[in-house]
């Protein structure tokens, strides 16, 4: 008997996790969230699964249900005897707490980690991380996907003129330069100073963008603060147009409505964390095909 493959989904992705059976070729597996009247929940697999591979898909954005979820998820498909059990995580929450950046702080992606691997994962497959390094806190292989695999077609059939790739920070010029390099282009950066999460202070441009068509290029898009804000710098600069391309729309506060009232012609992001409002300056692009893939 081959291996036989079983794709579940929390309720979390659950349409990304449809969406991935589907590029699979296979239907989406029966699980069910029974949850009680104080807000406890149990998870149940309502197939057998023994001796299967068992993907879980569940990004572990807010609220933190959604990574005890997926633990639940583990836990429940080792004691039911799978033979494997991985992890779909196309949006690793906590990420940004990947260091202690002043004293008596937690590292809490390390944190969760060790809960992921102690509860029974045997393999993560993620979409950008927002620290590269997180791979290492992981004592399990770690697939690492890009979103670039899904933007760089859609900006290859936009034929865009004068291309010029941007970072909204100094933390994302390895992604800008990995851009140009593959468009044959340049890259500016923005540098930021902050006052306090979520808070900036000022910020400059590196670099010049006069006359050119500007791809702002971002992990995720939490508050919109930064890349509108950057995105205002570079018509400032003389760009002639911006548009965004971000892996992850947390999309958080006033976001929405930040977004809708800037200067982007429009703002590309991927499917690993549902949009809570539809608006015609995001568009969506999915996920699924890519991560069906990375079996």
């Amino acid at each position: 008997m081959g291996n036989i493959v079983d794709i579940f989904a929390g309720r979390a992705t659950a349409e990304l996790g449809e969406k991935i059976a589907e590029a699979y070729n296979t239907k989406l597996g029966e699980v069910s969230v029974n949850v009680f009247s104080d807000g406890e929940f149990r998870t149940s697999f309502e197939q057998s699964i023994r001796g299967h591979s068992v993907y879980l898909v569940q990004s572990t954005f807010p609220p933190a249900d959604n990574l005890m979820e997926l633990l639940m998820l583990v836990d429940a498909a080792k004691r039911a005897s799978a033979k494997h059990v991985i992890a779909v995580v196309p949006y690793f929450g906590f990420a940004r707490q990947d260091r202690k950046d002043k004293p008596r702080v937690p590292i809490t992606s390390k944190l969760v980690a060790n809960l992921l691997v102690a509860s029974g994962l045997e393999r993560l497959v993620t979409l950008d991380l927002h620290a590269d390094q997180i791979q290492g806190f992981f004592d399990i292989p770690v697939d690492h996907l890009y979103a670039s695999s899904v933007f760089v077609p859609i900006l290859q059939k936009l034929n865009i003129k004068n291309l010029t790739f941007a970072s909204p920070d100094a933390g994302g010029t390895k992604r800008a330069a990995s851009y140009a390099k593959a468009f044959e282009t340049d890259f500016v950066m923005c540098y930021k100073q902050r006052s306090k999460p979520n808070q900036i202070e000022n910020m400059s441009l590196i670099g010049s963008v006069k006359g050119k068509n500007v791809v702002l290029l971002d992990d995720m898009i939490d508050t919109a603060g930064s890349i509108t804000k950057a995105a205002e710098l570079m018509m400032k600069e003389g760009a002639e147009s911006v548009i965004g391309c971000a892996s992850h729309a947390v999309l958080s506060g006033n976001a929405y409505e930040r977004i809708n009232n800037s200067v982007f012609k429009k703002v590309y992001v991927t499917d690993s964390i549902p949009l809570k409002q539809k608006t015609d300056k995001i568009e969506v692009v999915s996920i699924a095909g890519l991560f069906a893939e990375a079996r």
